[in-house]
């Protein structure tokens, strides 16, 4: 195997004998052979396109395969084996329907040979097709950067998918971009253009899926989540999907099981929608890679909605208790079948569950406070603005992202901490964990971490940096007294950072580390264009941005 897509990756170069992440080499090999048939079925989808035809379930299958090869998403072999045969038996019906309009079938598509009782083909295919079958380096980062960027847009867009929102340009650009990674003729140049072109469909993805949430569950407020517990059996809700919370909510009131968020679920208690819910408790935890001491202690079901397991340790006492639904996935964990017709999932096997288990163990109390999305912010925008005018608050930091295991994480907490007072964070996604429990005060009645919500949300950090950029008039987003200290992990963190340099934003700071799969000559392509550096010490980084 070979795998450099998270920051975590071993020795900061790629995992060739198990993934840091706990997939194992064969399921690596079947996500490999899993986007190679994708990349096969765009090319076809391309050419459908071209002749007027569309096969909406082609938008969806491409979709949620490149959602399921995100890190920490499944490790499901056998769910993995089933989504290739089916890219098989639709690849065939799409060579059909081409055929049907008089199309040529390009020599390109046939993407993987395939005997339905063999299963060892699939093995031997995957060897050959891995990201190290692009020889030239540049190339290569170049066609990884965009994969990673597309992989991050498909979970935004998948989202919305399911709340009924749908671009179909979103599909256009990518499947035009999965195409574009197998031609063995393309250029440096012609792939960098690619890869920002695909920050701005970013920009794109996160919008709609920003619209899809306000619309159905409306705009976040200012909100007190409580950290404590309750005396009922629960259910623990993990990842992102805000429809799946909904239909758990609906399906456990008055049952007696209490339900609790976790990880980037917890922005989920802002929305008005969901307040309705006298059983949505508060949050139990932190970040994802903390789960296998907190799923212990939390004595109750957990419910995966998307990407962020930790493989669990081969004695842990949870194992049992953990239930995946989505594009996410687990071999041992029990899986709630996806919507059949638009209609509910069903979790009444989890809810039964639920009800004989423990309640949870309490492991911290208080409360913390959520909801500035763009709309909140925006609304308190006069308040915002004179305090900068008045000399109240002198710096914004975006310090947005992913949280991870590595030690070297401390440095987000020690730098929020020796952060100058007259300093705003904003943040959205996991890596708020590292200091959002923080007592970091505010400054005139305006809190000094100003949580947008779940990583998708860090559209809500672009608006609101527009919005300050028109309240002071000023031409050029980077002349705002904001500056950049972004954290990342896996692909959806990818397609944010390439959303901010579609916009123009300059001077990022990206940590822990610059990702394994820029090659030197790509890294000095942001460098040198866009001001990308890697973090420092603390107190050299605080110095050099003036916070």
């Amino acid at each position: 195997m070979f795998c450099y897509q998270c920051q975590e990756t071993a020795k900061g170069q790629g995992c060739t004998i198990k993934g840091v992440c706990g997939k194992t080499p064969e399921v690596a090999g079947l996500q490999d052979l899993l986007i190679y048939t994708v990349k096969g079925i765009s090319i076809l989808a391309v050419n459908l396109r071209d002749k007027g035809v569309e096969i909406p379930l082609v938008n969806k299958f491409i979709i949620d395969s490149l959602f399921m090869t995100i890190t920490n998403a499944n490790f499901d072999t056998d769910r993995f084996v089933s989504k290739i045969k089916e890219s098989y038996d639709l690849r065939n019906r799409l060579i059909n329907e081409l055929k049907s309009v008089g199309g040529d079938i390009p020599s390109d598509c046939d993407m993987i040979i395939w005997r339905e009782d063999l299963y060892e083909d699939m093995c031997v295919k995957a060897k050959s097709i891995g990201i190290l079958s692009t020889e030239d380096e540049d190339i290569r980062s170049l066609k990884e950067l965009t994969i990673y960027g597309v992989k991050g847009m498909a979970a935004y867009v998948e989202h919305a998918y399911n709340l009924g929102f749908e671009d179909p340009l979103l599909n256009i650009f990518i499947q035009k971009a999965l195409v574009e990674t197998t031609m063995t003729n393309t250029s440096a140049d012609k792939l960098t253009a690619l890869v920002l072109e695909c920050g701005a469909y970013g920009v794109k993805a996160m919008s709609l899926l920003d619209k899809a949430n306000t619309t159905k569950y409306g705009n976040p407020e200012i909100t007190k989540v409580k950290l404590g517990v309750g005396s009922k059996p629960a259910i623990l809700i993990s990842g992102h999907d805000l429809r799946d919370l909904e239909e758990l909510l609906e399906q456990t009131k008055d049952s007696g099981v209490d339900i609790y968020t976790h990880g980037e679920m917890l922005p989920a208690h802002s929305y008005p929608a969901f307040k309705k819910y006298n059983h949505l408790i508060g949050n139990y935890g932190g970040a994802w890679w903390k789960q296998v001491s907190e799923f212990e202690s939390f004595n109750g079901v957990v419910l995966f909605t998307t990407n962020c397991i930790v493989p669990p340790p081969s004695k842990s006492n949870y194992s049992n208790r953990v239930y995946t639904t989505g594009t996410s996935g687990f071999t041992g964990f029990t899986h709630i079948e996806d919507r059949v017709n638009n209609q509910p999932k069903d979790f009444s096997k989890l809810i039964e569950h639920a009800k004989s288990c423990s309640a949870p163990t309490e492991i911290e109390s208080g409360e913390i406070i959520g909801g500035f999305a763009h709309a909140q912010v925006i609304a308190l925008a006069d308040k915002v603005v004179n305090a900068v005018k008045a000399g109240l608050i002198k710096n914004f930091v975006v310090m947005a992202g992913c949280d991870g295991r590595m030690k070297s994480r401390e440095y987000y907490t020690e730098f929020a901490q020796k952060l100058s007072h007259d300093s705003v964070i904003l943040t959205a996604g996991c890596a708020k964990y590292r200091y959002n429990k923080l007592a970091l005060g505010d400054i005139a009645g305006i809190p000094r971490v100003l949580d947008a919500g779940q990583c998708n949300d860090s559209y809500s950090l672009v608006v609101i940096a527009l919005k300050l950029k028109e309240a002071f008039n000023l031409d050029d987003i980077n002349d705002l007294p904001i500056q950049y200290n972004i954290a990342w992990y896996e692909q959806k963190a990818v397609i944010v950072l390439l959303a901010l340099l579609s916009l123009g934003v300059k001077n990022i700071k990206l940590g822990p580390t610059l990702p394994a799969f820029l090659s030197p000559n790509v890294a000095a392509i942001l460098i040198n264009n866009f001001g990308i550096t890697g973090i420092g010490t603390v107190d050299e980084d605080l110095r050099k941005m003036g916070v």
